[in-house]
């Protein structure tokens, strides 16, 4: 290799050269001093020294630099076939599955993105004329009573299961037993009568859970079976005037529009009365009832005289001949001395229409109240003549018993049972899946 016109390779491999034959360092106030690092680029064409030939051109004369080490002499240095040259980190050769990209990596043009087109939304659908409501074919009755009546049923058994586990039967355990009915609402008097009855003839004897649940199923429904009467609707009175009354919260009106449902089932025509006037959402309430039912509804202005709608409701449904009117009342507290003197006077008012009216007063009982009932029960019927009851709620308490305080203290009738929400959930009261319900048996 000719030591006057070095190559390429000889630059990459030869020796530093020596002090005298390097090229000038640039000045320390030089903008392209490598202390800097900020090149003034008005000044550093001058300075170019530094800067690396492209490929192809000429080195300048510099054997020292040039020189090719001894064990490369005159070797036959070509680029080794088959190597693919590395492209730079970044572009498209990382990834073999790109294809090439330009070099180029200044600005390029992007068209916009296209927005997928916005489907517009679909008109609501017009709802139809109101149908009446047809009762869901699901769960059998026995079925929703086991369920709601769950939370009675599972405290009663387990402290039923405590007592009589392993236990003889003895004057302490009847005494435990006694105070569990108690905590259920039962009633002192339903609660001695159920102790004694388990006790009789197994003092001192052992005594299985199941023998307790079935006594206690047995003395239930006796308790319960003179009381559990269904309402029975005169056709020769039209309309059969059934007026609801309660507390505020009982379910009035959802008892009402789930009754309206059932009297239509049975091809009675109904005629529904929103009488809670104190209440805009008892009155909007009450009409859709009626628009599930088919049922019309008398109603009038939030704040309007109940009496005055009442009465106007038993006119219109006289002229149309309706089997069934149904009043819906305002809900007031049973120590309210002023809008228990309300509900008197709305009955003085129909019974100018019609001395009998109402024909029958449901006071709707909400379970959860537990003992409250009784003095609800004493008092709503001090200002109106209340026919039956309908206990709601059933699923919402533990104290299912006040049923049976209620029957053994008053002896009014039960007429219906709610145990849920659904317009399934209120059924007419029989005494015997109630008793097995809340001992936690099966049906017979």
């Amino acid at each position: 290799m000719s030591e006057d016109k070095p190559g390429w390779f000889g630059r990459l491999f030869g020796r530093k050269p020596a002090q005298d034959d390097r090229p000038p360092e640039p000045a320390p106030e030089s903008p392209a001093s490598p202390a800097e690092g900020r090149p003034d680029f008005a000044t550093a064409a001058d300075d170019v020294a530094h800067v690396p030939l492209p490929p192809g051109e000429p080195a300048p004369e510099d054997p020292a630099r040039n020189t090719v080490p001894d064990g490369l002499e005159g070797a036959d240095l070509q680029p080794i076939e088959g190597e693919p040259e590395e492209p730079p980190a970044g572009t498209a050769g990382d990834d073999p599955d790109r294809g090439a990209e330009p070099a180029d990596t200044g600005p390029q043009i992007r068209e916009p993105a296209v927005e997928p087109p916005v489907a517009e939304a679909a008109p609501e659908p017009v709802e139809a004329a109101p149908e009446p409501v047809v009762e869901p074919q699901g769960r059998g009755w026995w079925s929703r009573l086991t369920s709601g009546m769950k939370r009675t049923s599972s405290a009663l058994s387990d402290r039923v299961t405590g007592l009589f586990t392993k236990r003889k039967l003895d004057a302490t355990t009847l005494e435990d037993l006694e105070d569990a009915l108690i905590q259920a609402d039962f009633g002192v008097e339903t609660a001695t009568r159920i102790s004694e009855a388990v006790g009789k003839g197994r003092y001192e004897k052992g005594i299985s859970p199941d023998e307790v649940r079935a006594i206690l199923a047995a003395e239930v429904e006796r308790a319960l079976d003179p009381v559990a009467h269904p309402l029975v609707v005169d056709g020769a009175k039209k309309p059969f005037v059934i007026l609801c009354v309660g507390v505020n919260g009982a379910g009035k009106t959802t008892t009402l529009g789930k009754l309206s449902l059932k009297f239509r089932g049975e091809g009675r025509s109904v005629m529904l009365a929103a009488g809670d006037t104190f209440r805009a959402a008892a009155i909007d309430q009450l009409k859709v009832w009626g628009a599930r039912t088919g049922t019309p509804v008398v109603s009038g202005a939030q704040g309007a005289d109940a009496a005055g709608l009442a009465f106007d409701a038993l006119k219109q449904a006289r002229e149309a001949g309706t089997d069934v009117l149904l009043i819906d009342t305002a809900g007031r507290l049973q120590n309210k001395a002023g809008l228990m003197a309300e509900l008197e006077k709305v009955i003085r008012v129909i019974r100018k229409l019609d001395p009998e009216a109402p024909h029958a007063t449901l006071l709707v009982l909400d379970a959860t109240v537990g003992q409250n009932a009784l003095s609800q029960v004493e008092l709503f019927s001090q200002a109106a003549p209340v026919s039956g009851l309908v206990m709601t709620k059933l699923d919402g308490t533990a104290r299912g018993g006040i049923l049976v305080a209620l029957a053994a203290k008053f002896g009014l009738p039960v007429h219906f049972i709610g145990v849920g929400e659904g317009v399934e959930d209120l059924e007419p009261f029989a005494a015997r899946d109630f008793a097995r319900a809340i001992a936690g048996l099966e049906k017979d």
